[in-house]
């Protein structure tokens, strides 16, 4: 009898010993990761979660026998929105040891393959730590993806999908994740309040200072939100439709999947020492170190 673990990409949704089938068939687990917060009178709060919650959704779907999908951790590091009200914040330390919970919990278990699927742009620093720790302390492989960016795989995609400007018209709230939004739960959009939003340090007219979801000067200065935007949308959300949104999840769930594909089986890159001799004591960090 086969399995469940064979056509189930829900994590949550199998048992401990199809647990056990899924580690023996190589799944790749996918963490979403986000964020409680603001995203403008016409986006609910959960934008950060339904963004790579979809994506996530959209390739177990699709490749049921190589995927499996954790549920999202849904509060990220937000500190610079408590202005606005309902974003919910977790401190950097809290979120980076929860998210390294999780993925230590895995590799324990035998998964040597995790994906951190991001949907919340200051969760990246965090996140990046997270999965680099995991690489070092324990014997599995870690991958942060921002989902945004898979959309620059494919050089052609942005370039025919984008009308915003750049920088600054893919930020926050804007074309880009209004067009997901729409796409994703349509109903959810307030649709008679998009307006779109400026970022006041694009507006200085300077090659440093300026941000957008697709890059950044060299020297960006981030603080508050409310310091640079009094509406918390960033971005032309003006120009969003729901058919864009389609293309945007389409053309995401295809690079994350062809991602999948490389990543699974690519062989874990193995670590040498060279110390003239072993060293006495372990890493102090508590690093993974089981080389002889």
């Amino acid at each position: 009898m086969t399995s469940r673990a064979a056509t189930e990409w829900r994590y949550e949704k199998l048992t401990w010993p199809e647990i056990n089938d899924a580690i023996e068939m190589r799944k790749v687990c996918i963490i979403p990761c986000g964020a409680v917060e603001q995203h403008g009178p016409h986006l609910p709060l959960d934008v950060d979660l339904m963004c790579p919650g979809g994506i996530a959704r959209g390739v177990g779907e699709a490749m049921r026998d190589k995927v499996l999908v954790l549920p999202t951790i849904a509060y990220g590091y937000t500190g610079h929105v408590m202005d606005f009200p309902g974003t919910i914040n977790t401190h950097w330390e809290t979120f980076i040891k929860q998210v390294l919970d999780v993925t230590k919990s895995l590799a324990y278990h035998g998964f040597k393959k995790i994906i951190l699927l991001n949907g919340h742009g200051s969760n990246m620093p965090n996140l990046d730590l997270a999965a680099r720790r995991t690489n070092l302390e324990t014997d599995a492989e870690c991958v942060l993806i921002a989902w945004w960016n898979l959309l620059t795989v494919d050089k052609t995609f942005l370039p025919s999908w984008r009308e915003s400007k750049f920088p600054g018209g893919c930020s926050h709230a804007c074309e880009l994740e209004t067009s997901l939004y729409l796409y994703l739960d349509e109903d959810g959009v307030r649709k008679d309040k998009i307006k779109s939003g400026t970022i006041k340090m694009n507006d200085e007219d300077n090659p440093f200072n300026w941000v957008d979801l697709f890059g950044a000067g060299p020297g960006a200065l981030i603080s508050w939100t409310s310091s640079y935007n009094d509406t918390g949308v960033l971005g032309d959300a003006e120009l969003a439709t729901k058919e864009k949104g389609e293309r945007v999840y389409h053309e995401s769930v295809k690079q994350l999947g062809r991602f999948i594909d490389y990543y699974r089986d690519r062989p874990i890159d193995v670590r040498g020492r060279h110390q003239a001799h072993k060293p006495k004591m372990p890493i102090p960090w508590g690093q993974y170190d089981a080389l002889p």
